[in-house]
């Protein structure tokens, strides 16, 4: 069990893990590159300088098929001219609230935005006429609708080869439906789930997630909302573009959670460093990553959120209704890499071997498993800095002599110097997987010889904040140490140097 839930056990009415919002890219293997559009129109003797008379035939079939579904589902086609005018999500929650949540198309909106396409070129040198990646602008259309499986979800298409088809669908309004069908009673806010009849069943539920079906369903979407799809044999390839895992820790009452929360994130705001965000990713970050590591902060209609930012990949820490603690960990790739991207090293690239490729969405469980270990290890963390007293009797032993085979070995004072900078050396994040070595002492702490070295690894073992694992000579923070060294740095520096500057004013 986790470190955190296993604390508040007594105060927690369940926990969960699924993946929160999903977003999938299809793309056509005929004509998802240059040479597969330049081998396509070929093959169908085709000039690849009318490629565009080509396509415009096509631009009108989804137009007219837009036309249609409206038609049947008495829907207005919505054409957004300003971008920041309203939110999509904000205009689906209002016709919702009207209309139910009844199976069907929901609405449609069309907006000018930028898309993928070719540009014919011939080379002159070599003879050869060859179509070269390019940028444009066609009007693309969002078909809001409710599923009976997957809820609301969207399909946005671009009307304009090679026809990239974007998806959104979410894992919590999935499981929802599972559950519904299962006969387990359920409350649900929002997104998240406050209560839930059988946590483990709908736990196993969630787990078993197909990527088959899925398949099958995007399969059916593309068919009705890009009917163009009947031009290419190779049907389209479907790959993940985001992805949001969330684990959610719920309370029974809030006055049991709140104090809990507000302690923890005035801590881990200036904690977490970029060494322990890799770390929680499964990492060690190295001078070669040159991505953005970053942590922010926030406050939301529904609560607070704590973030923290390795280049595409993100671990949030969410209060939801002041009762729900949500670790999220969120990955995406940029839509215009295609089929061959894989995932940022930083998240679970998806395994090598899917038989559909790298990112695909049959690549599920490779992302399932390492962003739940993610999220296990920001939690096992928090649990680190929710319990003050349990603090209060960790810097007490820390500070109490110890004794080693009769020899009185002096505790730590780890707010002043020289023993300040232990805890800086010590709770650096990569070492909470491989552990570290009196080597690594040096680099970081590079005044401190051979001989007070040992000293000082006997002291940490004595006190206990440290551990020796067999007869290697690595060694590994424990329970105490993680406890009293990880917020150490940020006790000193934003209270304990504020009140003696107070003090002295």
């Amino acid at each position: 069990m986790n470190a955190f839930v296993e604390r508040h056990q007594e105060e927690i009415s369940g926990v969960l893990s699924c993946f929160d919002r999903v977003i999938v890219t299809g793309t056509l293997p005929d004509i998802c590159h240059p040479k597969a559009m330049a081998g396509f129109l070929g093959y169908r003797n085709i000039k690849l300088f009318d490629y565009a008379l080509w396509a415009a035939p096509l631009r009108e079939e989804l137009r007219a098929n837009a036309e249609r579904l409206a038609a049947e589902a008495g829907v207005q086609i919505e054409f957004i001219r300003h971008f920041k005018a309203f939110r999509k999500e904000d205009r689906i929650a209002e016709i919702l609230a009207k209309r139910g949540e009844h199976p069907g198309l929901v609405h449609i909106f069309s907006a000018m935005e930028a898309c993928s396409s070719y540009r014919p070129w011939h080379d002159k040198a070599s003879g050869r006429t060859l179509l070269k990646p390019d940028t444009g602008r066609c009007l693309h259309y969002y078909f809001y609708f409710i599923d009976e499986q997957f809820g609301l979800c969207y399909v946005r298409v671009p009307t304009w080869a090679p026809f990239r088809l974007q998806v959104y669908c979410n894992g919590h309004s999935w499981l929802a439906r599972q559950l519904r069908a299962a006969n387990i009673p359920f409350t649900m806010a929002d997104n998240a789930f406050v209560d839930i009849g059988d946590w483990q069943e709908a736990q196993r539920l969630a787990d078993s997630l197909d990527a088959q079906a899925l398949h099958q369903h995007l399969d059916g979407w593309a068919q009705r909302f890009c009917p163009v799809l009947a031009h290419f044999r190779g049907g389209y390839h479907w790959s993940f573009m985001q992805a949001e895992f969330a684990t959610d820790v719920v309370f029974r009452r809030q006055a049991q959670f709140q104090p809990l929360y507000q302690a923890i994130v005035r801590t881990a705001v200036h904690v977490i460093k970029a060494e322990h965000v890799a770390t929680f990713l499964g990492h060690k970050l190295t001078g070669a990553y040159q991505g953005e590591v970053g942590n922010d902060f926030s406050t939301r209609i529904e609560g607070t959120r704590i973030r923290h930012r390795m280049g595409p990949v993100s671990l949030k820490l969410y209060d939801k209704f002041g009762l729900i603690a949500r670790v999220e960990t969120t990955a995406q790739r940029s839509p215009s890499s295609g089929t061959t991207a894989t995932w940022n090293s930083a998240t679970a690239a998806a395994s090598s071997s899917s038989p559909h490729g790298a990112c695909s969405i049959y690549s599920r469980h490779d992302l399932h498993t390492p962003m739940q270990a993610a999220n296990g290890r920001y939690l096992a963390f928090m649990a680190c800095l929710d319990d003050p007293d349990a603090g209060q009797q960790a810097l007490a032993k820390m500070a109490a002599p110890a004794k080693n085979n009769g020899r009185s070995l002096r505790g730590f004072s780890l707010f002043l110097d020289p023993d300040y900078h232990l805890p800086l050396a010590l709770a650096r994040g990569e070492w909470s997987l491989g552990g570290f070595r009196a080597a690594d002492l040096h680099a970081h702490l590079p005044d401190l010889s051979s001989g007070r070295a040992s000293y000082l690894l006997g002291r940490l073992l004595s006190h206990g904040p440290i551990e020796k694992i067999g007869r290697r000579y690595t060694y590994y923070l424990t329970k105490l140490g993680r406890r009293v060294l990880v917020p150490a740095p940020a006790i000193r520096e934003y209270f304990v140097a504020l009140t003696l500057v107070r003090h002295a004013l």
